[in-house]
């Protein structure tokens, strides 16, 4: 019997997503295509757009954007070793996508308080909701 994998010509994109692991489910997919999240060769896509090998498709998820080259084809979804091995992303993608993460962590710690707002502090903060009126020194 012949591996299914080297038989398929073309498989639609929404089940070479979620059979890559991309997406948990392929209604999950079908949602991401559809919001324009999926590019293929820099266009938007559709559901039923069939890929081939080669094919070079842009995925966003969440703050990360993918750049990857199709290596396999299946409509199986099977082990994430497996999965791994049906593409491959671009360096320049991974530098990026490790650049920005650095970036966000960054980001991220100028925002955190360094403790929790006193009675005093809550009550600025409680009249800055309520009035907008800016903080004063003698409050």
């Amino acid at each position: 019997m012949t591996n299914k994998q080297d038989t398929l010509a073309k498989v639609r994109v929404d089940k070479w997503l979620w059979a890559a692991r991309f997406f948990k489910t392929r209604s999950l997919a079908k949602a991401a295509i559809e919001g324009g999240k999926v590019q293929l060769e820099g266009q938007r896509v559709k559901v039923s757009r069939e890929i081939t090998l080669g094919d070079r498709l842009t995925i966003r998820q969440g703050w990360d954007e993918k750049d990857i080259t199709i290596l396999g084809l299946t409509e199986q979804r099977g082990p994430a070793s497996v999965a791994q091995g049906l593409y491959e992303e671009s360096k320049e993608s991974v530098a990026r996508r490790e650049r920005e993460a650095l970036l966000r962590r960054a980001a991220g710690g100028l925002n955190k308080p360094s403790h929790r707002p006193d009675k005093h502090e809550r009550r600025q903060i409680s009249r800055l909701r309520r009035d907008g009126a800016p903080f004063s020194e003698s409050d």
